[in-house]
């Protein structure tokens, strides 16, 4: 079984999966509730399965983009557990999540475009076709008309999903698109997960960090005068 933490929006979400399959998901929509919840949710996710935490074998975190401090409150729960329980850690990327439940929901779709808000009309964002290729990497991206002209143009069919997907439905809503509501959440994490468990692809723990794509966004105090 395999821990799934995913904080890289303002959701914060754990799930246990086994196999890549979701066994239990608990999630949470309030903003700034990261550092609270993450570890209550841990603990109530092994309950309503009746395990410890010693039954599982790796964690998998969603390693970003996204927000910086939620990405920082995820990475930091994965390692402690991992070290405390000596298992592996797995990073999972975080918009290849998105993507992944979009190709479950629209497996006979060519492209899959996940986005997550970067404020204004910038969106932390990539293209892949169904076979995992990026034909446009993965980037922070300010949307205009002409974004993914290329491909909105080709007539395939196109899948949108992710939280800065909505903000330019009127930008690219046409017959062949497709926007899912879908968010990101621990289990989008359990396919691509098991897949890393599998190969054994591990994250170093001493190394690894959030894939931030921009810095912090920090305001300087105004002067006292």
């Amino acid at each position: 079984m395999i821990l799934l933490i995913e904080t890289s929006t303002d959701i914060c979400s754990v799930g246990i999966a086994e196999e890549g399959k979701i066994l239990v998901e608990k999630t949470s929509s309030e903003k700034y509730s990261h550092a609270s919840r993450l570890t209550l949710f841990i603990e109530a996710a092994c309950q309503s399965i009746d395990i410890t935490l010693q039954d599982l074998k790796a964690v998998a975190v969603s390693i970003g983009p996204g927000s910086y401090t939620g990405l920082r409150i995820g990475l930091s729960t994965a390692k402690g557990t991992c070290y405390a329980l000596g298992i592996p850690l797995i990073a999972v990327d975080t918009l290849k999540g998105l993507a992944c439940k979009g190709m479950q929901i629209e497996p006979n779709a060519s492209y899959f475009i996940p986005m997550i808000d970067a404020r204004r009309m910038e969106v932390y964002t990539v293209l892949y076709d169904q076979a995992w290729e990026e034909l446009v990497p993965n980037q922070a991206m300010i949307l205009d008309e002409k974004s993914f002209s290329e491909f909105l143009n080709s007539g395939k069919t196109i899948v949108f999903l992710g939280n800065g997907a909505e903000k330019c439905k009127s930008l690219f809503e046409k017959a062949n698109t497709i926007f899912l509501n879908e968010l990101c959440a621990a289990s989008n994490l359990a396919e691509l997960a098991h897949q890393k468990f599998v190969q054994q692809d591990f994250a170093d723990l001493a190394y690894i960090e959030p894939n931030y794509f921009k810095p912090p966004n920090i305001t300087k105090p105004r002067k006292l005068l």
